[in-house]
């Protein structure tokens, strides 16, 4: 019974790892034609 908790904690602790984003945020596309960040309304 022990181990089974052991090893069902285990499973949801490396399934909840898995859940991260790699890397940092960047816009799609390449970088020449990112126009961000802008001013609304654009002229």
């Amino acid at each position: 019974m022990k181990t089974l908790l052991l090893v069902s904690m285990a499973v949801m602790a490396l399934g909840l790892t898995a859940c991260g984003k790699k890397g940092a945020p960047h816009a799609p596309g390449p970088s020449q034609d990112v126009t961000y960040p802008g001013t609304y309304p654009p002229e």
